[in-house]
């Protein structure tokens, strides 16, 4: 029994087998264990709509509507949560106007503050804790956490 998570939102439960991860990736909400994909929650699926070349991302949201989740070139609102040399640490708020139901970390690393005079930022003068910032996802990153810029001029 093969259930397809591409198309519609299906009600899971914890533990239920979603897929194989040489077809999807776990994302939210979601586990890997053996080369399959399981849900970590009741919920509802929400498969992310597949970049080409990269596998379809499987969420697991308490909720039916489709959580809303950071892609790249998504423009974001993200609050500093901590600051080092080298990057700032950031909580996604919201994606365009649209609030987050569950935070999602972001980075903002040094070369990505601004577009000129990459060698002259100083992440503690650009940034403090609790700064609200407007970012641009530029990649998935790692661990959970996305590269955002603030390089852009309209950001």
């Amino acid at each position: 029994h093969h259930t397809s998570f591409d198309m519609e939102v299906v009600c899971v439960i914890p533990g239920q087998r979603l897929g194989s991860t040489t077809e999807y990736e776990a994302g939210p909400g979601t586990y890997v264990h053996n080369n399959f994909v399981y849900s970590s929650l009741v919920g509802f699926t929400h498969p992310g709509k597949p970049q080409p070349g990269q596998k379809t991302v499987l969420t697991v949201t308490k909720d039916t509507e489709p959580t809303i989740i950071p892609e790249i070139g998504s423009v974001t609102i993200c609050k500093v949560t901590k600051v080092n040399p080298r990057f700032a640490s950031v909580n996604i708020l919201c994606v365009g106007t649209k609030p987050l139901r569950e935070t999602f970390q972001g980075i903002i690393r040094v070369q990505d503050v601004r577009a000129t005079e990459i060698d002259k930022v100083e992440i503690y003068k650009s940034f403090r804790p609790g700064d609200i910032l407007r970012t641009e996802v530029i990649s998935l990153g790692d661990a959970r956490s996305y590269y955002l810029t603030t390089s852009k001029n309209e950001l």
